[in-house]
């Protein structure tokens, strides 16, 4: 079943971008069609490492975010990611809202996820309840806890958000750490995850033996956590 995959998280430097490069190289290696929109147009960083599958979209204006929705009208079973730059949850819920976009996506039977990525702070907490403030029992909800930002979320452990987002059906999945050398040298280059681990060229910069194995080993632990996950 095709769905259209928001990924949020509202606070800046939680890993946003990261957790799309994810699940677009989980997608590509899986076989899995998809399209990916992104709306940070300071950053662009999910478009820079997917080009051939991410364009940028604008949450500036209706029409901007109607060219997400649209690419269901060609292929319904398609999954859509969506990289929501900081601070854009006001006006993308109100073009849900206004839009009906729910009721749309149920009579196409196309899944509408929300997925919340955190980092170890009070703030992402807090961000987490105004989503479900917003959406309530609309979406999906996708609670990721970025190790690589975080170690201890004894935050949203204590919050009482962890029992309203089990409440909400919520799934939660934790995102590993990758090594911060290697994911530097990944950013350096623009690379895919692909790329990072099978580019053997040794120029300056490019990931050495472990290194790629490394980032192997990260992505094969991504991949059992995403695989727990109903979307």
């Amino acid at each position: 079943m095709g769905a259209l995959n928001l990924i949020g998280g509202e606070k800046g430097g939680v890993g946003k971008s990261v957790m799309c490069r994810v699940l677009a190289q989980y997608f590509i290696d899986k076989g899995i069609d998809f399209a990916g929109f992104d709306t940070d147009e300071s950053n662009s960083s999910f478009t820079r490492f997917y080009s051939d599958f991410v364009v940028p979209a604008s949450t500036a204006s209706y029409e901007g975010l109607d060219a997400v929705a649209e690419v269901f009208e060609e292929n319904p079973d398609k999954q859509v990611l969506v990289d929501l730059a900081a601070q854009t949850l006001a006006p993308v819920s109100r073009w849900v809202l206004d839009s009906g976009l729910n009721e749309v996506l149920a009579e196409m039977n196309i899944g509408f996820n929300c997925w919340h990525v955190m980092d170890d702070g009070r703030e992402s907490t807090d961000l987490l309840g105004r989503l479900f403030d917003t959406f309530g029992e609309a979406p999906r909800y996708f609670v990721v806890l970025n190790y690589g930002r975080g170690g201890e979320f004894t935050a949203f452990e204590n919050s009482g958000l962890k029992q309203r987002a089990s409440e909400l059906n919520a799934q939660i999945m934790e995102l590993p750490k990758l090594h911060e050398n290697c994911m530097r040298k990944i950013d350096l280059h623009d690379a895919s995850f692909w790329a990072a681990v099978n580019n053997k060229e040794r120029k300056d910069g490019t990931l050495g033996l472990l290194e790629r194995q490394r980032v192997k080993v990260w992505l094969k632990r991504a991949y059992e956590s995403i695989e727990k996950l109903a979307f």
